[in-house]
């Protein structure tokens, strides 16, 4: 494929979506520890099951609109009133399963911080703090066990395959692909 600017990216990023693009570079696979961006991108993720990522990118910011920000405790809130208005919202995924689990998952989130003194501290705990490196995997053993945890703790939408690219996205695993300009450099651990 070519680039316009040169740089060869991995193949699911779309060379005709800046907005895609710019998340491929300076987004994706950049360690987050940081629980409110954790929150963010959980929640969107979640809403991206079923869909392409793009589809939800393309309306995060309405969702950060509807959401309130993102804000933990806000959502936490939501009441039947809130539900409803955001399955009236255009901008954003209308799945009532979804905007259900998203303020459950929310408190789930919020109970987990409240254990481990913050989500960072949960989600780094599975990798012992180490970025993983590999690529070409929709799961591993690491999102099939998160995944069972997050469940049982309450969550869903949080399947193997959704939890694998979360991970993915913040950067707990490292994977831009072999010949994409952010590339793993050649010493990175294989785990």
């Amino acid at each position: 494929m070519e680039w316009a600017d040169g740089k060869t990216r991995c193949w699911w990023a779309n060379p005709g979506n800046p907005r895609y693009l710019a998340y491929h570079d300076e987004e994706w696979g950049v360690p987050l520890y940081d629980d409110h961006k954790l929150f963010e991108l959980l929640i969107l993720e979640c809403f991206q099951a079923g869909l392409s990522w793009e589809c939800v990118l393309n309306k995060r910011e309405a969702f950060r609109h509807a959401f309130d920000g993102f804000d933990l405790e806000t959502v936490c809130a939501y009441g039947p009133d809130k539900l409803e208005a955001l399955r009236q919202d255009a901008g954003i995924i209308r799945n009532r399963r979804k905007i259900q689990a998203a303020v459950a998952n929310a408190r789930v989130f919020r109970a987990i911080q409240q254990e481990y003194g913050s989500f960072s501290a949960y989600l780094w705990r599975w990798t012992d703090g180490k970025i993983r490196y590999e690529t070409g995997e929709t799961r591993s053993p690491l999102s099939d066990a998160l995944s069972k945890d997050l469940k049982k703790r309450g969550m869903s939408f949080v399947g193997t395959t959704i939890i694998y690219a979360y991970l993915q996205a913040a950067g707990v695993i490292y994977a831009h692909d072999k010949g994409c300009y952010l590339e793993a450099p050649a010493e990175a651990p294989k785990e």
